[in-house]
């Protein structure tokens, strides 16, 4: 433990992955950690995904073709990439500048800035399971991307092979008819499917849990239902927040709020264009026969987990608002894009249904950095459908950025100032 910030105290608003992450790298550099949430710790986003640490997923949805799915997506409800209309100037200056970086080259361009993260986050996770022995199902199994069809198994192959020739990331292509012996959950008459060895699998709500409780047990105090309000500014530093549970001062603050950062730009004087991207999940209990792998269904966008005492279907990107809806037709879709690639797709035994807000930018990147015209408010947030993947990479950099260190990684695309 560095102790030579002891005297100094952190303010991080958000209690989700991202916010245990830098309150993780923070206390260890020796702050005071204080991380305070509007609802309960990682009870949002972070909670209900399908776990994946996934180095492979570098690609961004800024895409050639992705504005033409939204367009498409106004007239079809059950759409898995879905934009409902809606009056709000913010949402339509958010699409036009989405729709300004679907092209080929700021695809590659961003990857390139996510890949460097990407394999940050996933040194740092793999030291951090080997450190601290959290309890949470990490499993080094890599990813399976099944495809019904031979056109699909044809595009993907398109998507890999740029995947290899620009970024130096190859998966393992599996025939059709090797898929029931590779995984028996799988149905026979599939395509195929690309396997990418080197990612990694979580149970989100049990790494938080212990990932949290370790951190308690170093001096960390995590605060629930606790609302941000307002702030108080001293020239260019802020001085405390107002609270729906009182007042709090530090000497630095991390914003890490995901998708309602954007509510609190306002009091920090600076742009967070975040648009709320809709995601569900549902868990049941395991199926007789039950998957071995993770996977991923990018016909039909669905991720499929294994858990030791569950099983999980996640999918769907909806640009809704802040819809808090679970409908039952959402949770009947799920199990029904399963159904032609496994065995046993569902059961009926369900645990949970749970749906979160992603925190998307317009570029894809996340934003990680200081707040601009203030010295001791940062930002860690803007992680759009990888905040499981890049949490432990943003802690680090947020803890160097603060310290006023080198960053171990070029953090300039990730800038605030961007906006």
């Amino acid at each position: 433990m560095n102790d030579s910030h002891h005297n100094e105290s952190v303010l991080i608003v958000g209690a989700g992955i991202i916010g245990i992450a830098c309150a993780h790298y923070l206390s260890g550099a020796g702050f005071k950690v204080t991380v305070i949430d509007r609802g309960t710790i990682a009870g949002a986003c972070s909670y209900g995904n399908c776990g994946y640490i996934c180095p492979s997923h570098i690609l961004p949805l800024t895409e050639p073709g992705a504005i033409r799915k939204a367009i498409a997506s106004f007239f079809n409800p059950v759409a898995a990439f879905r934009v409902k209309p809606r009056w709000s100037p913010a949402f339509w200056n958010w699409m036009w500048q989405f729709a300004k970086r679907c092209n080929h080259r700021q695809l590659l361009v961003a990857g390139a800035h996510l890949k460097t993260l990407l394999d940050s986050s996933m040194t740092e996770f793999q030291q951090l399971m080997t450190e601290q022995s959290l309890d949470c199902e990490w499993q080094n199994s890599g990813l399976l991307y099944v495809l019904q069809t031979t056109s699909g198994m044809r595009d993907f192959a398109r998507t890999e092979r740029l995947l290899s020739e620009h970024f130096g990331v190859a998966a393992r292509r599996l025939e059709g008819e090797e898929l029931p012996d590779f995984d028996p959950a799988l149905r026979t008459g599939l395509a195929g499917a690309f396997y990418f060895e080197d990612d990694a699998c979580v149970r989100p709500d049990r790494l938080a849990a212990a990932w949290t409780q370790k951190l308690e047990s170093d001096g960390v105090t995590f605060v629930e239902n606790c609302a941000m309000e307002s702030l108080e500014k001293t020239g260019a530093n802020v001085s405390l927040l107002k609270t729906s549970r009182g007042t709090l001062q530090a000497d630095h603050f991390v914003i890490a709020a995901g998708a309602w950062s954007t509510k609190l730009a306002g009091h920090f004087g600076c742009r967070i264009p975040i648009e709320p991207g809709k995601g569900y999940s549902v868990t049941m209990q395991r199926p007789e026969s039950c998957p071995h792998y993770p996977m991923l269904l990018p016909e039909h966008h669905v991720g499929v987990t294994p858990f030791k005492e569950g099983y999980r279907l996640g999918s769907m990107m909806e640009f809704v608002g802040f819809n808090a809806s679970i409908p039952d037709r959402k949770i009947q879709q799920l199990r029904e894009s399963a159904t032609p690639y496994l065995v046993e797709p569902f059961t009926e035994v369900i645990q949970e249904t749970w749906y979160g807000w992603r925190p998307m930018t317009w570029d894809s990147l996340p934003i990680i950095g200081r707040v601009p015209r203030l010295e001791n408010a940062y930002l860690a947030t803007g992680h759009n459908m990888l905040g499981m993947s890049l949490a432990t990479a943003t802690g680090k950099l947020i803890a160097e950025i603060l310290q006023r260190q080198t960053p171990h990684i070029d953090a300039d695309a990730f800038s605030p100032a961007r906006f």
